[in-house]
């Protein structure tokens, strides 16, 4: 059953619907989104299920998160549309495209191929379950807290994103008990009979391992129009690294 996704919008013309990734949420594109606007263009910045403000679900699997955004197109009656998705979000925009093509004016993907993916965030959700909620009082706690197991401070705060006070207690955002029992289902490969004929470009950082060489062919056979291109200086968050790249590679796609 598709659930009803929470999502901000900003300004006007042909719509873009953007999804985050993993243990992201729509605030993590908040920046790109105001800066894409000024092209006439009306951003959709969703949060996938079990994340973010939307709806917790047990169900967890790209089947389920592309007919949300199916719902979610349907309720409100958006027409000529261009999706692109980060990570996880991209998986769910490539997997969206391969059944609703008729719908679909373009295919941009962040920093992910369809192939299939061994999960590796072990480490992150860890950490994250390290955290005690009924008894940790302050950020400041769960940062500590997080640091016992992650470095990089950008992840830390990243993660930090999705804290928030329900009555006098933290909690997390994202639903972290399912995210962690599906978190194979994170990986599968994106597969399909069918190929996206529509326009199609593949964004990739430059000292990412996300896409690599040998992953061009797999995505033509399903993206024959796609093109790759890559932002320098930037890792997996690409949008963060290299804003400027991002920006410019998006909106000269977009005006094409």
């Amino acid at each position: 059953m598709s659930l009803d996704l929470f999502y901000r919008s900003s300004g006007n013309g042909q719509p873009l619907i953007i999804l985050h990734g993993l243990f992201g949420l729509n605030d993590n594109w908040q920046s790109f989104s105001k800066q894409i606007t000024e092209n006439d263009i009306a951003v959709y910045a969703v949060d996938l299920r079990n994340h973010g403000s939307s709806p917790h679900d047990p169900v967890f699997d790209y089947d389920s998160m592309a007919d949300d955004i199916f719902a979610f197109i349907r309720t409100h009656d958006l027409k000529d549309i261009n999706i692109m998705g980060h990570s996880l979000g991209g998986k769910v925009a490539m997997k969206f495209a391969l059944e609703h093509q008729e719908i679909l004016k373009s295919l941009i993907v962040v920093d992910i191929a369809p192939r299939y993916y061994a999960p590796h965030h072990q480490q992150i959700i860890k950490a994250l379950q390290a955290v005690d909620l009924d008894t940790v009082n302050t950020r400041k706690e769960v940062e500590h807290i997080l640091s016992g197991y992650i470095d990089d401070a950008g992840v830390k705060m990243f993660l930090l994103k999705n804290l928030y006070w329900e009555g006098d207690r933290l909690q997390w955002r994202f639903n972290l008990k399912v995210i962690a029992e599906k978190i194979e289902s994170v990986g599968q490969r994106i597969t399909s009979t069918e190929k996206f004929e529509g326009k199609t470009l593949f964004i990739k950082g430059e000292k990412s391992k996300y896409i690599t060489d040998d992953d061009k062919q797999e995505i033509l056979s399903l993206f024959p129009h796609a093109e790759i291109k890559t932002c320098a200086h930037a890792g997996h968050w690409v949008h963060a690294d290299n804003p400027e790249c991002m920006l410019t590679t998006v909106r000269d796609f977009l005006s094409q």
